[in-house]
């Protein structure tokens, strides 16, 4: 087999193409798959610069990153009851998705979801994971909430625009870029807001004047104080990431600096009289939380058999070029899921 290992932090030079003995299985409950595609997302990016949290505790140098794949089963163990040799899947994991074969509990593994190819199924359980565990394991929302969604033709953001419609919420997408309109438009938010052309909060207020029931926000200090501002009493601000602070694969530690010091100080005391919240997470970290997990696949796969949830577009970049797909999520310029194939 073949994998992408990362021996110490630093640019796309550092993301190797590494041989490695075939896998096999050493517990009754495990699953092998012969992978063809694996998802590529931002946090990997974090877990190539050496800043992701979950990366540096569970695992260190060397690394594979990748938390999501699509293939066919390969090998599976004595006790492995839902699953069989030569069926189609999709499959989790924490880290080890770089790889032409990966390992994995059963509870791990998904049917490959009604109506998905396996390109886009290897773009399905991160986005979606996160974006449901965002929008239903963190707050309650009643029908026809507002809620805005930051970089919203995004791999998570269009997960999000998705759930939030199909939910009955007033959905708000923010885009960076005029080209990504056409795009999101597919998946019917209420409204868009391109911040390269218009003020983000001013047509966000003249949208919502009372303000948002929740905001997610992955940019960092750029829109976390504005996201703040522009919560109803008893709204949430949900971040779950900072991605301002790069700039072309590396971090920009002035720009780091900088948000450091302007970094929002939400004083607890202030929450309790604005009646707002903030709430962070890295799902990564909820990876042993059974019960969220099982909530997570069983209602996002009954909502694909239902034909609510469309299939990401996705991107596709070949085994070798893995750096070339980190350039891409990291442009900004990217719409959608980026997954590479195993298979060329």
């Amino acid at each position: 087999m073949k994998k992408i290992e990362i021996k110490s932090a630093g640019g796309h030079e550092n993301l190797e193409i590494k041989e490695s003995p075939n896998l096999s299985i050493e517990a009754p409950d495990e699953v092998i798959v012969d992978v063809h595609y694996f998802g590529v997302n931002f946090a990997d990016v974090c877990v190539r610069l050496g800043v992701y949290e979950s990366a540096k505790k569970y695992v260190g140098w060397p690394i594979t990153p990748g938390f999501e794949v699509s293939g066919v089963v390969k090998a599976v163990g004595d006790n492995v009851k839902n699953f069989s040799v030569g069926q189609e899947v999709i499959a989790f994991t924490l880290f080890n998705g770089y790889a032409t074969e990966v390992k994995v509990s059963e509870t791990q593994v998904l049917p490959l979801p009604k109506g998905f190819s396996m390109q886009e199924g290897a773009g399905f359980p991160a986005v979606f994971f996160t974006a449901y565990h965002a929008l239903f394991q963190h707050v309650v929302l009643k029908p026809k909430s507002k809620v805005l969604i930051h970089s919203a033709a995004g791999g998570v953001g269009t997960a999000l625009v998705q759930l939030s419609k199909i939910s009955g919420f007033y959905t708000v997408g923010v885009i960076g870029s005029s080209h990504k309109k056409e795009y999101l438009e597919q998946f019917e938010p209420d409204h868009i807001i391109d911040k390269s052309k218009e003020d983000l909060w001013e047509v966000a207020s003249k949208l919502s004047p009372k303000g948002y029931d929740l905001i997610l926000d992955a940019n960092g200090t750029t829109t976390l104080q504005g996201s703040y501002d522009h919560l109803v009493p008893t709204g949430k601000l949900l971040t779950y990431g900072s991605h301002s602070i790069f700039t072309k694969g590396k971090i920009n530690y002035l720009k780091a600096a900088i948000s450091l010091i302007k970094l929002p100080k939400f004083n607890p005391m202030d929450m309790v009289t604005h009646n707002k919240g903030v709430i962070g997470f890295n799902i990564s970290f909820l990876f042993n939380e059974e019960h969220l997990i099982r909530e997570m696949t069983s209602k996002l796969l009954d909502l694909v058999s239902k034909g609510e949830i469309k299939p990401i577009p996705v991107t596709v970049f070949k085994f070798n070029e893995v750096a070339q797909a980190h350039k891409l999520i990291e442009s900004g310029k990217s719409v959608g899921k980026i997954v590479v194939s195993c298979k060329t």
